[in-house]
């Protein structure tokens, strides 16, 4: 990791499209993403939004690319830390790529510059891509972790 990007690997054991799905589909979100759920309607252009349990917007941005089961590129912008929000837009991409029976998931967040959300999807995308792998092999992902004082 740099102060500009983030990049993590892990390796699944599932079928491309069950990963996709699960990348894309607000329902499977919420057994992964700590309780939120991503939304859009998936296409190249389309506003594309991550919204926390309660109903509040945690990060909004653009679908910038989409290649189904194998890339994902969201324009991604935090809306609800100003401080961070103020730094802009980064760029989060997925890319699937089949590893014998394992599904190979890479996640690279990145910014032009320095940006201060890269530090926090440092911490978030280890448990958040923990939680996914789980929840694909096991049945079950993480809850939402107690909120610290």
């Amino acid at each position: 990791m740099s102060e500009n990007s983030f990049v993590y690997v892990t390796y699944i054991r599932t079928t491309p499209e069950k990963l996709w799905e699960a990348l894309t589909d607000p329902e499977f979100n919420r057994q992964f993403f700590l309780c939120s759920y991503q939304e859009s309607d998936w296409k190249v252009g389309s506003s594309w939004k991550l919204v926390f349990p309660d109903g509040r917007v945690a990060d909004s941005g653009e679908i910038l690319e989409i290649d189904p089961p194998r890339r994902l590129v969201i324009k991604w912008r935090n809306e609800w830390l100003p401080e961070v929000k103020e730094d802009g837009y980064t760029r989060c991409t997925f890319t699937i790529e089949q590893d014998g029976e394992l599904m190979k998931l890479a996640v690279l967040h990145e910014a032009d510059g320095p940006h201060r959300l890269i530090p926090n999807v440092s911490k978030g995308w280890p448990l958040v891509l923990a939680s996914l792998k789980s929840l694909l092999e096991t049945g079950k992902g993480f809850e939402r972790p107690p909120s610290k004082g």
